[in-house]
């Protein structure tokens, strides 16, 4: 088959305001860089490569992994989170290489369980300076991930971390850290992300991508699972009129068929809708630099204020009749009791983890013991969460 290649839209130059690796702030421990991959490249690739990649694969997005093997998990979410990032930086002239990057790790943080999980995480860890998946998400590529023989983490440069911790805006006023997360405070004191500016373009753009995928991919996976129907959908603004053209254009279709016409034409609404404003925005600020971006002072990159109203909607319609479905909630009950159970054994008694769990300083302060503990459940998949319950719960099996 010979195909023209002129009907492709040419990949356009790098905007002004986008993150260049000529102008990068580099790594916090220097590394000679390739001729083959340019720096954003190799964050992405590390990412890929790394241990808390792979184990989102078993890591809940809303079901859990034995609810069936057609829902989406952590990890198939951040991929189909990185292909809207890609295409929206790439139209706005933004560095497409660090916003996969930032949609790739940005759910590292996350416990097993999905938000039960991280909600009974909260709980536990509150006495003990608390728990964050985002500042969690930075903890494991700068600390946690152990590969390389020269430093512990990815050693990702200083764009790739900045994007990560604060995609979703300033997290404190300048000079004034005591109210960040632990995990923040303790790497910014060695390695300044500038946590009281906004962020790049590129992870405003991971941000927002999160959203559309997030959103339009739960309805699928809640008409799959029979959460919702299409009735329910019909009582939602844009999506009424999403669901009338279908139906116009294509007649009765199998629920399969229908639904998935549903979410790529509300995806793409979205994805126009960002791309509409974010120009807007763009123009208005003029910006020559990213840190233009970066001290606007409000995002540049936005869905518009009617789209800002429909996600809100969404969300609430989502949570309600789906998150807090009672079969889902049955689930949810079952995931914090692991979670709590899990902690407060290990925390009582230390010497049940794992052999290279088992660091002194842990037996000395309640507290380094705590968030040691946090790490190892934080990074569990949900088969492995469910299999070390039963191993230590169950009585009736003795088994190592």
């Amino acid at each position: 088959m010979n195909i023209d290649f002129k009907i492709f839209m040419p990949r356009p130059e790098y905007a002004a305001y986008a993150c260049l690796a000529e102008t990068s702030h580099g790594r916090l421990h220097s590394e000679g860089e390739t001729k083959t991959r340019s720096p954003f490249q190799r964050d992405r690739d590390r990412i890929i490569h790394s241990d808390a990649f792979r184990r989102l694969i078993h890591k809940t997005q809303v079901f859990v992994y034995h609810e069936g093997d057609y829902y989406r998990t952590r990890l198939t979410h951040s991929i189909e989170v990185a292909q809207i990032a890609r295409s929206i930086a790439v139209v706005l002239g933004l560095n497409d290489e660090i916003a996969e990057s930032l949609a790739l790790v940005h759910d590292f943080g996350h416990t097993p369980f999905g938000h039960a999980g991280e909600e009974a995480m909260n709980a536990v860890m509150a006495p003990f300076q608390g728990f964050d998946h985002n500042a969690q998400s930075l903890r494991i590529v700068t600390r946690l991930e152990k590969r390389y023989a020269e430093f512990d983490g990815l050693n990702l440069t200083w764009e790739t971390l900045e994007g990560l911790a604060k995609h979703n805006g300033p997290l404190c006023v300048k000079g004034q850290f005591d109210a960040l997360n632990v995990n923040l405070r303790s790497y910014n004191d060695s390695h300044d992300l500038e946590l009281h500016t906004f962020s790049s373009a590129e992870a405003q753009v991971a941000a927002v991508s999160d959203d559309v995928a997030y959103n339009t991919h739960d309805i699928a996976d809640g008409i799959r699972a029979g959460l919702l129907t299409m009735d329910q959908l019909e009582e939602l603004p844009i999506l009424c009129d999403i669901i009338k053209e279908v139906r116009s254009s294509y007649g009765t279709l199998d629920d399969g068929r229908e639904i998935h016409e549903v979410v790529r034409r509300l995806i793409n609404r979205m994805v126009n809708d960002i791309l509409v404003e974010s120009k807007k925005r763009i123009a208005e600020l003029k910006p020559e630099t990213v840190d233009d971006i970066r001290g606007a002072g409000k995002s540049v990159i936005s869905f518009s204020h009617e789209m800002k109203e429909f996600d809100k909607r969404l969300k609430s319609f989502l949570m309600q009749n789906m998150y807090r479905h009672y079969k889902v909630n049955r689930m949810s009950s079952k995931a914090k009791r692991v979670i709590t159970d899990l902690f407060e054994l290990f925390h009582a008694e230390p010497e049940c983890l794992p052999t290279e769990w088992q660091l002194p300083q842990i037996l000395e302060d309640k507290n380094i013991r705590a968030r040691h503990v946090a790490d190892f459940i934080a990074g569990m998949t949900d088969r492995y969460a469910i299999l070390e319950h039963k191993r230590l719960f169950d009585t009736s099996l003795f088994e190592l």
